[in-house]
């Protein structure tokens, strides 16, 4: 009859890997840990040479973080774009600033008064260049005065200007005055009247005559 079951020796040797892989990774976790605390505690060092710098930088001025994060890699941040590390031998300090054409090393030693000295030029240049504009952006108040008008020149006329007629009034009809009747023109019209009614009789009895005359004779 065959036993279809794992023997036990096999399994006992599995655990026992098992258990080896587990403490070859905590011993792992804690080397990785043993660095950190590494580089932090180097890193601390440095800021705290940096730390009459650091205090005289106006409070007003909030460009700059003067900050040690606790990430997987401990950084000594100086404002958003620069920052301290530690190289790979864990004892290089290496200044780092991010750029739009990449990170740029300013400054990669193992004398962390140098480190310091690289530091604090850099904080400086950087309060110039903040200085500078906002100088640049300041206005100055006499831009916001409204500008003088010119005086007019004096009227040399004596006789005063007439006023000027609105839009409404220059579009209005000028009225002419009317003249009243006349005498002339009246006796003028009547004898007009009296020589067309003549007329018109003379005419009226021409053409009468013509049309009744054979009739009545000679």
């Amino acid at each position: 009859m065959t036993d279809s079951r794992v023997p036990t020796g096999k399994s006992r040797r599995l655990s026992e890997v098992v258990r080896e892989v587990k403490i070859a990774a905590a011993e792992r976790q804690d080397v990785v840990v043993d660095m950190k605390e590494a580089d932090r505690a180097r890193l601390e060092l440095l800021a705290e040479e940096l730390m009459p710098i650091f205090d005289e930088v106006p409070d007003e001025n909030e460009q700059f973080d003067f900050v040690i994060s606790s990430g997987l890699q401990p950084r000594l941040w100086i404002d958003a774009v620069a920052h301290v590390q530690m190289g790979p031998d864990r004892r290089t300090y290496r200044f780092v600033r991010d750029t739009r054409q990449g990170r740029v090393v300013m400054a990669e030693t193992g004398d962390m008064m140098r480190t310091a000295d690289s530091v604090t030029h850099y904080i400086a240049e950087r309060i110039v260049e903040r200085q500078r504009f906002l100088d640049s952006e300041q206005v100055r108040p006499e831009q916001y005065e409204a500008s003088p008008q010119p005086a007019k020149p004096a009227d040399p006329s004596p006789h005063p200007r007439p006023a000027v007629r609105s839009s409404r009034d220059a579009r209005a009809p000028v009225q002419r005055p009317t003249a009243g009747p006349q005498a002339g023109s009246t006796a003028s019209g009547l004898w007009w009247f009296l020589f067309g009614a003549v007329v018109g009789a003379a005419a009226l009895f021409i053409a009468f005559r013509e049309t009744l005359g054979p009739a009545l004779g000679p």
